[in-house]
């Protein structure tokens, strides 16, 4: 299209995060303040949360989440390795031990009825996580938890808005954790969120994060070390302005879903994302198509590089957890998750953002089929 580059990611910004910043920058205080407990009331309440504790990015929120549960060396917790691909770094500094169990095709969720085999004494914690915005079977998940006294944690790094048989997804296990960069659709620049009905949880997290206020004005020791890395004052402000809008940006984005839909319709070879009976709402994270059977891991690469060639921005939807080097070395390979691996193999997360026009979706799923054909489509996706 002229060689405009079509951005895989664009975050929805008005007027109104413009004023909220500015707010910020007439106060006189940067790094705490009102803005910072009103993004974390308001947000706790949009997920159905009676806490919310924020953080200056997910990694620290998750490892601290960890540290508060008491989950450390030598524990083990299980996990898809088609989460977000910071959590098996985390789990490595934690020194906690992943078990890696396998997906749903489909949904790309982490599979139940795979769950209950691997679970030994060691284990202390399922983390369960919504890809790319579909909800995980929540009912199962923490039935399992429950029956086997185990932590059930929520990653929802990828799933603003969307629900599992009518309730919102950040409303599961022990506690949820929700990331603020992009391409969320609620995005503050870096940040997270961990909510939680737990108030114990909550204060724990607050006292791993901070110093309180009392703390800073006074030249006594803080009750116990704390990693000072809460969010800004400035970031919190964004994050007010943009969950004031969330609903408006969410329907931009299903708009473009929509475009999506009609142009990929009956393109044999490429399947659109799947939604669940089960799943009542959900608002994709990025837009990944899946390839057929007759498609290999080298040519969805060469089908990204057409799209590139042509100023699309394209990537590999998921880089398994148990197929990078830290996983590598504590002897996992290929092979051990054969519906992971698949899945890994033949997604394409395709530009997805409230900004991008129906003209620029046709020429996206243009150069898809195109640059499909080119390497062998006209397989059913199975």
């Amino acid at each position: 299209m002229n060689g405009k580059l079509i951005k895989f990611s664009d975050p929805d910004m008005t007027s109104r995060e413009l004023e909220g910043v500015y707010r910020v920058l007439g106060s006189s205080d940067f790094s705490g303040g009102a803005e910072i407990e009103a993004f974390e009331r308001d947000f706790a309440r949009y997920v159905g949360r009676k806490y919310g504790v924020s953080f200056s990015g997910a990694k620290v929120a998750f490892y601290l989440c960890l540290k508060a549960l008491g989950l450390g060396k030598g524990d083990t917790v299980i996990l898809s390795a088609c989460s977000w691909r910071e959590t098996g770094q985390v789990l490595a500094w934690a020194e906690i031990v992943p078990r890696f169990v396998d997906i749903d095709y489909w949904s790309m969720a982490i599979e139940p009825s795979k769950i209950e085999k691997e679970i030994t004494p060691e284990v202390k914690a399922i983390i369960g996580s919504n890809p790319n915005g579909h909800p995980a079977d929540w009912q199962q998940l923490e039935k399992i938890a429950k029956d086997h006294s185990l932590f059930l944690i929520e990653d929802s790094t990828e799933a603003i808005g969307c629900s599992f048989k009518g309730r919102r997804v950040g409303s599961f296990g022990i506690c949820s954790l929700f990331d603020f960069s992009q391409p969320s659709a609620l995005v503050t620049g870096r940040g997270a969120m961990i909510v939680t009905d737990c108030e114990g949880l909550a204060s724990l997290l607050r006292i791993l994060r901070d110093r309180s206020a009392e703390e800073r004005q006074s030249v006594v020791k803080s009750r116990q070390p704390y990693l000072g890395c809460s969010m800004s004052g400035l970031e919190a402000a964004l994050g007010v302005a943009q969950l004031q809008r969330i609903d408006e940006i969410l329907q931009k984005r299903k708009a473009v879903e929509e475009f999506y839909s009609h142009f990929l319709c009956g393109f044999e070879g490429i399947k659109d994302p799947y939604v669940s009976p089960q799943a009542t709402e959900v608002h994709w994270f990025s837009y990944v198509v899946h390839l057929g059977t007759r498609f290999s891991k080298s040519s969805r690469d060469a089908i990204i590089e057409d799209l590139r060639r042509e100023n699309i921005e394209a990537y590999p939807y998921c880089h398994p957890l148990h197929m990078t080097g830290w996983a590598i070395e504590r002897g996992m390979r290929r092979g051990m998750l054969p519906i992971t691996e698949r899945v890994a193999d033949r997604t394409i997360a395709l530009p997805f953002h409230g900004q991008l026009s129906f003209e620029e979706v046709e020429f996206i799923v243009k150069n898809l089929k195109e640059a499909s054909l080119n390497v062998g489509a006209g397989a059913a996706i199975y």
